[in-house]
């Protein structure tokens, strides 16, 4: 009908009752497309409204892009690259660079300098004896020592018995491998640099040289790559079996590209990552895992042997899960997903806009079952369990009673009708924490875990190989497990490979409890004060 153009003749013609149908037929397509012009206006301002005030992010990965590419940890990996030498290493002198703190009593290392007059001044501006001492006037200010480096030369204690037939030699320090100048001070601190600070290698390789120390990208990627594949692997897993042991977790993921999986370029890999519960009295476990697709089968194995919850975003791979096994196997749903979807209609469309909206309901309808559960939070399990019965569920229902009243009359295209599907959907994941004390109402936990990784993931844009992303997985998950147990995170890894190179050996049953941050063995000095 739309390619016809009929006459005003035409028209005057033809009967009332067709007229009457082309009329209703025209107001039927009018409104359609008025329908799908609001939502997608709405949808490029919800579009709009999250990439605001990211622009500049998005620059510095565009530069990183052109500058290298990939995460420099994995691509610039070089078996082949030759070990700097210790000459090559020479240390340089310290030069402290003063700056204001804002709380210098945090500062462990003090040190006091007296600024005084010569007495032969004094008496030549006071007169000989006719001056006196009062109370000094004090200033603190922080100094800064830069990164410093030294060579350590170890001569190792030659014996031998006066017929020379027997030779003895001192116990000489563990090294990381053999026939190479890398320490677990020096690589601790390229994996601070990378894993924590986002620094990729290539601007610590620039810092080195200032410092008239030459060590290249590739040799810090082989290093890391090393520490992960001869130690801290054996280390990732001992902490994921305490893991298993939890009865509450959290998931998320993220995508992740990997250029040489096997695949065609631009195939999206992932990154998941389990965390504990922010509780007292719980091991403060994050632990990154990589795989090459968003599969159920993945969780499924990486959650092999756990026995309780696990709290989510609404992806359908964790309800798979809880199918299989819903005995053992439970999933909870996560209220900040929810409210995050009706928030994101009225940030579209402004608050003042949205007062009054069927979204803004929503939004507040949500925060208030917020509210009532955080007063919740100091009672004892029991009377959480109880209160919530009488007072959380009431609102849940009330929720939901209204979402389906709402439904039918909006449009399931549109944001607040995406939202309220999401809901229906969901409902019964939703509710989980309503019988269970000891949940949270939102997956924050893991969101936050894995906050690092995306950061990280706009300096580097991809990972170029598999055997880079699995170590990569594994450094980010011991870097966030030190963040969650308030560990000094450079001292944390230093640690590591200092000890664990003493049980290369026999990783499984010789790994002490000294080596983690939940036993009452670790080293207090590690935790930040």
């Amino acid at each position: 009908m739309s390619d016809v153009n009929l006459s005003e003749k035409e028209l005057n013609n033809m009967p009332k009752e067709v007229l009457v149908t082309m009329i209703m037929g025209l107001q039927s397509s009018v409104n359609e497309l008025n329908r799908t012009v609001q939502n997608l206006s709405e949808q490029l301002k919800v579009m709009n409204s999250r990439n605001y005030g990211r622009k500049s992010e998005q620059v510095s990965a565009l530069q990183m892009e052109l500058e290298l590419g990939f995460n420099d940890t994995e691509v610039t990996a070089d078996p082949g690259e030759p070990e700097p030498t210790l000459e090559e290493a020479a240390p340089r002198k310290k030069r402290p660079v003063g700056k204001r703190a804002e709380d210098i009593k945090k500062i462990t290392n003090h040190r006091e300098e007296y600024i005084e007059i010569p007495e032969a001044e004094l008496d030549q501006r006071f007169g000989k004896g006719k001056w006196k001492r009062l109370p000094y006037q004090i200033i603190t200010k922080l100094e800064h020592i830069p990164a410093s480096f030294e060579a350590v030369t170890y001569k190792i204690g030659v014996y031998a018995a006066a017929d020379n037939e027997t030779i003895i030699r001192a116990e000489k320090p563990v090294e990381l491998w053999p026939n190479s100048i890398a320490t677990p001070s020096l690589v601790a601190s390229i994996i601070f640099g990378k894993y924590v600070n986002a620094v990729p290698l290539y601007r610590q390789e620039q810092t080195y040289v200032e410092n008239s120390v030459f060590i290249s990208r590739a040799t810090m990627a082989n290093w890391m790559i090393a520490s992960y594949e001869k130690y801290l692997k054996y280390y990732y897993e001992v902490v994921h079996r305490k893991l298993l042991e939890q009865k509450y977790l959290h998931a998320d993921e993220t995508g992740v590209e990997v250029s040489k999986d096997g695949r065609k370029t631009g195939s999206m890999s992932y990154m998941w990552v389990y965390r504990t519960q922010q509780k007292k009295d719980v091991p403060q476990i994050v632990l990154y895992d990589y795989r090459m697709t968003r599969s159920h089968d993945h969780p499924r194995d990486f959650l092999r042997g756990f026995n309780g919850t696990l709290t989510t975003d609404g992806y359908q791979a964790y309800h798979a899960l809880e199918k299989e096994d819903p005995e053992t196997f439970k999933v909870s749903g996560c209220w900040v997903h929810t409210k995050r979807k009706y928030a994101d209609a009225v940030k579209a469309v402004g608050a003042k806009s949205a007062k009054g909206t069927l979204a803004e309901q929503a939004v507040k309808k949500i925060t208030k079952i917020f509210h009532e559960n955080n007063r919740l939070d100091s009672l004892a399990p029991e009377e959480r369990l109880k209160k919530r019965q009488e007072k959380i569920k009431p609102l849940v229902d009330e929720y939901f009673e209204w979402v389906r009243k709402h439904q039918p009359y909006v449009d399931s295209a549109s944001q607040t009708g995406k939202a309220f599907t999401y809901s229906i959907n969901q409902e019964k994941y939703l509710r989980t924490f309503l019988d269970d004390p000891n949940l949270d109402m939102d997956n924050n936990t893991a969101e936050r875990a894995i906050r690092p990784f995306t950061i990280g993931r706009k300096n580097w844009v991809m990972i170029d190989t598999i055997r880079g992303a699995n170590a990569s997985a594994c450094i980010y998950s011991l870097a966030e497990t030190a963040k969650a147990n308030n560990l000094k995170t450079y001292d944390y890894f230093r640690y590591l490979l200092t000890e664990l190179p003493k049980y290369i050996h026999d990783f499984e049953t010789a790994m002490p409890d000294s080596l983690f941050p939940w036993s009452e063995e670790f080293p207090k000095e590690l935790f930040r004060k």
